[in-house]
């Protein structure tokens, strides 16, 4: 088929449209016409690869590596450098505009020192007959290789002794320390006489002057000489003169707790893997002023009692826990510095801290990862003392409606809020036939929230809306007797789906953010004579397709397949994330247990605190 491309996505494809359907083209460049194949069909989306350039883009290059395509590691082979450097500004510019954050502040990308040859750290998959290679994306297709041209010499020098000889195992991980010439390659290999050592279970490397001890399974940063450019940024950033705390949130190996304690009287250095912890204490036994604490970092922080003058955040790419976000609007440092190596996570978390009292100073895009479509970001952030803002007026919960079920879900979540009703809550009118389930439960919730928002100047309100669907049809609250028992015999002994709509406003703003949960229900064959019983106590009334999952008498409900407290009304697992988006990190109680077998409402209960630091 021949696309015209557009723009890149973060995938590293860009994207294009063919008959009405997306197409996500590997090896395109936007602003190119080209012929493609389709890899992957999804329906809505289609996955398709270069065959042909008609009109080649100004910033195409013939690729240096052979397996480029085959192998799928790179996304820019084919892509001029200086230019790679502008799509991942634009790729960090695009989230920041999408979260609302001023793109004017993301600088011009740093460059790599070395296009070729950066890469400390290899997993290679063993294919048959002991080959070693690398596995295609999306076809999963095995593609042996002889050569990298991203990893260093050393890395290549061994793949080449180990090619063929290492059908004993899955995997070969190797790590090499560009500075020190150490190197880790897992696992023990037992039947191979490459004259190399393997079965290490760490190695070091050198950063700064200060050299690491890293374990097979501790995060260390893949490009030696971008991790030094890094902390050079970071050192002119972080505005200490050797006095204050300075917290090292994700520490990891202890990295920057090490490299920045001349900065500071006493670093905090923050890390809850068992493994990681135990190459940090090796990395930090000699720097006096620096406390290393194993925990969650959110608790850590939220137990804080002294101010630090700076906070560095290095999470993992899913971002920082919202929790952390809240401790430090709590106590708000005179700056933060953010590492980040996922744009889209970066901007989110970016976007709650800025409803604090800090101003976004600039974001500096580092390229880690020449040829590849991924960036590191270094984010610093100020605290603007005189601005007036809180915390706690924010934080106020409304919620918009007047049922039990849900205050007593928020009140079992350990939840301060308060109960406001909309005015057309008891007269929310008849489904229509034929309508999205899904849209009528958000519309129905977002249309709660604005009129409970309406009438107020701040707080956060939650608007919450369910509705029944049995093959095709749509079932709200019942109005009637007769309406209430056509309800549970149409659901009698049958699967039907619960959909409950979400909606979270901020009052002062206007902003809002929506979600929806679904859950699959089975019924069991209750009687006609447990139907009119049901309905003789009244319990039927306010509530989709005319049941109570929870009810102890009439026990209607056989088997759920989803969250079982979306099906009361309520599900905490929708609720939390959406109060998060807006800034909101409410505190759950440590004694709350979700009921049923939802892993994302089980996600959400709060670990044991452990140690606290002082």
């Amino acid at each position: 088929m021949m696309l015209d491309l557009e723009t890149m996505l973060p995938s590293g494809d860009a994207l294009s449209r063919f008959g009405g359907v997306q197409v996500s083209t590997f090896g395109g460049i936007p602003g190119e016409q080209v012929y493609a194949s389709v890899v992957r069909d999804r329906g809505t989306l289609r996955y398709a690869s270069v065959d042909e350039v008609l009109e080649p883009s100004p910033y195409r290059k013939k690729p240096e590596c052979p397996y480029f395509g085959a192998c799928t590691g790179c996304q820019w082979q084919h892509i001029k450098y200086e230019h790679q450097l502008d799509l991942k500004r634009a790729i960090v510019r695009e989230a920041l505009d999408t979260a609302g954050i001023p793109s004017c502040v993301v600088t011009e990308t740093l460059a790599a020192v070395d296009e070729y040859g950066y890469r400390n750290h290899a997993r290679f998959t063993v294919g048959p007959a002991g080959r070693l290679g690398f596995v295609h994306k999306l076809t999963r297709r095995f593609v042996q290789v002889e050569r990298c041209l991203l990893m260093h010499p050393w890395i290549n020098q061994v793949l080449a002794r180990l090619q063929g000889h290492c059908a004993e195992t899955t995997q070969i991980a190797m790590r090499y320390g560009m500075n020190t010439g150490k190197w880790l390659l897992q696992p023990l290999l037992k039947n191979v006489d490459a004259g190399i050592a393997t079965g290490q279970p760490n190695y070091c490397e050198a950063l700064s002057g200060n050299t690491f001890r890293i374990s097979a399974s501790s995060f260390f940063q893949v490009n030696t000489q971008q991790a030094e450019q890094l902390i050079d940024l970071m050192r002119e950033r972080l505005g200490m003169d050797g006095r204050g705390l300075l917290v090292d949130a994700y520490s990891g190996v202890g990295t920057f707790a090490r490299v920045f304690s001349p900065m500071a009287t006493r670093v905090l250095a923050v890390e809850e893997s068992p493994n990681a912890v135990r190459d940090a204490l090796a990395n930090l036994r000699d720097v006096p002023n620096v406390e290393l604490v194993r925990n969650r970092t959110e608790l850590v922080l939220d137990s804080l009692v002294d101010r630090a003058r700076a906070v560095i955040l290095d999470p993992p790419r899913t971002g920082c826990h919202p929790a952390t976000l809240q401790a430090i609007l709590r106590r708000p440092p005179d700056r933060v510095l953010y590492v980040s190596c996922e744009p889209e996570t970066l901007a989110r978390d970016l976007k709650v801290l800025l409803r604090g009292p800090f101003r976004l100073e600039e974001v500096v895009p580092v390229d880690f990862f020449p040829h590849t479509r991924h960036v590191e970001c270094l984010a610093t952030l100020t605290r603007e003392h005189g601005r007036q803002w809180s915390l706690e007026s924010r934080q106020e919960l409304i919620l918009a409606s007047k049922s039990p079920r849900r205050q007593e879900i928020l009140k079992q979540l350990g939840l301060s809020f308060r109960v406001m009703a909309p005015g057309e809550e008891d007269d929310e009118g008849p489904l229509e036939a034929g309508s999205d389930p899904v849209v009528v439960a958000v519309e129905r919730a977002t249309s709660k929230a604005h009129q409970v928002a309406a009438r107020l100047t701040q707080g956060i309100v939650i608007g919450a809306d369910t509705v029944v669907v049995h093959d095709q049809e749509l079932m709200g609250k019942p109005s009637t007797p007769e309406e209430a028992r056509y309800f549970l015999g149409r659901l009698r002994g049958r699967e039907h789906r619960v959909i409950t709509g979400l909606a979270v406003v901020d009052a002062a703003t206007g902003e809002e953010v929506t979600a929806f949960r679904r859950t699959r229900v089975f019924m069991r064959p209750y009687t006609d004579e447990e139907i009119g019983a049901y309905i003789a106590s009244g319990e039927a009334w306010d509530k989709a397709g005319g049941y109570a999952i929870q009810d102890p008498r009439f026990r209607p409900v056989k088997g759920i397949k989803g969250c079982y407290l979306n099906v009361v009304g309520l599900p905490p697992c929708r609720l939390l994330g959406l109060l998060q988006s807006l800034g909101l990190h409410p505190v759950l109680d440590q004694a709350w247990s979700p009921p049923g077998n939802c892993p994302d409402c089980h996600r959400l209960v709060p670990a044991d605190e452990g140690r606290k630091p002082r």
